[in-house]
């Protein structure tokens, strides 16, 4: 069980994401999972968030200081500018420690320094790789990583394979922390009696709907398969209107349910009754949404990428990269029998209770945090 109380609390900022309570994506749950397990320990945090994201009210959650503040709302802006706010606006702040997500927030790490604050960035993945970034945009990831590796304190890598990533463009060793996630299932049904699905009878897909995220992929292979659940289809994406529109008319007259975005408890009884979640990512590191899933005891059959089969080891099943027919035959031979895959549920929790516990994840932050401080 984690302390109570710090012997002697830090007073701790996170910066980069859209902010608490988690409402968008990976970054924003990691932030909350993080804050609130932090502050439990007795330590002051604030966590930076986007008025467009989170309330300006009441200023608190769950015991960690909101602090909101605007930014430039377009695809290249949103996150940079919002983060160079943070950082000016954290100067003047009691801040010891400040935990900056995103490599292309790197070039802000040398600031803090000006107000004797240290900084620990979380790189994320190799986020230049993104269909949806322009020449420029892949040319400002690609400087951020090159900043990564001199401006922060310490680097966060959330994956083994990027860690070495890092160690073979740049010759620099990051330190390893992965994500974290809940291990349990919920009994309620309630997002499911209002989607008109039933246990254990849907396939289930989650992520921001970006193409490299390859939804478009999981719902051609979906209907070869000519399983007859439905595909449920959960996400959204604030700048990609062209590929949602896209995967809307793929959906029609197809055995496809696209509800949105679902966070929070409806996202729990989602992962906990379906037949399988299939996960389609081929970019990134550490994917939450895949811990997520194996946390809550889902059969899981993912992209076969090196991110994807770190995070899973043997708990699962795999299909060859980026192929639908691969796909069709797994999604056919999972919803014709429900028999043999007993045992993948049951090694993916286990394998996230030994490698992907939030606890374990917050003594690690906390370790680096108090170095730091120390230190100077």
């Amino acid at each position: 069980m984690p302390p109570t109380s710090a012997p002697h609390p830090l007073d701790i900022a996170i910066l980069g994401t859209r902010g608490v309570p988690a409402n968008y994506g990976g970054f924003e749950t990691f932030a909350e999972e993080l804050s609130t397990r932090l502050v439990k320990r007795g330590h002051r945090v604030t966590v930076y968030g986007r008025s467009h994201f989170v309330p300006r009210s009441p200023g608190e959650y769950r015991g960690v200081r909101l602090r909101v503040l605007p930014c430039i709302r377009q695809k290249y802006l949103d996150t940079v500018t919002h983060t160079a706010l943070s950082t000016l606006v954290a100067l003047f702040s009691s801040h010891q420690v400040l935990l900056v997500c995103n490599a292309a927030n790197a070039f802000l790490c040398a600031l803090p320094s000006l107000a004797g604050q240290k900084v620990v960035l979380n790189v994320d993945g190799i986020e230049r790789q993104r269909k949806k970034w322009n020449s420029l945009g892949r040319w400002v990831y690609r400087l951020g990583e090159f900043l990564s590796t001199v401006l922060p304190d310490q680097v966060i890598a959330d994956a083994l394979v990027i860690q070495e990533y890092y160690e073979q463009e740049y010759g620099f060793r990051a330190r390893f922390i992965p994500y974290g996630a809940l291990v349990g299932r919920t009994e309620a049904t309630g997002t499911l009696d209002r989607l008109g699905l039933t246990p254990g009878d849907y396939v289930m897909y989650v992520s921001r709907l970006e193409p490299e995220n390859n939804a478009h992929i999981v719902m051609e292979a979906h209907t070869r398969s000519g399983a007859p659940q439905p595909l449920v289809v959960v996400g959204d994406a604030p700048y990609s209107r062209d590929y949602i529109a896209r995967l809307k008319r793929q959906a029609e007259g197809k055995n496809i349910v696209m509800p949105g975005a679902i966070y929070g408890e409806g996202y729990r009884e989602l992962l906990s009754h379906c037949r399988c979640y299939v996960h389609a990512t081929e970019v990134g590191g550490t994917h939450p949404a895949l811990i997520e899933a194996m946390g809550a005891g889902c059969l899981v059959i993912v992209n076969d990428t090196r991110e994807n089969r770190e995070v899973l080891g043997e708990a699962g099943l795999i299909y060859r990269f980026n192929d639908p027919d691969s796909l069709a035959a797994l999604i056919r031979r999972v919803c014709c029998s429900s028999e043999g895959f007993e045992s993948y549920k049951t090694q993916a929790q286990e394998r996230v209770s030994r490698c992907y516990d939030w606890e374990s994840v917050v003594d690690k932050y906390e370790q680096v945090f108090r170095e730091l401080v120390a230190r100077g």
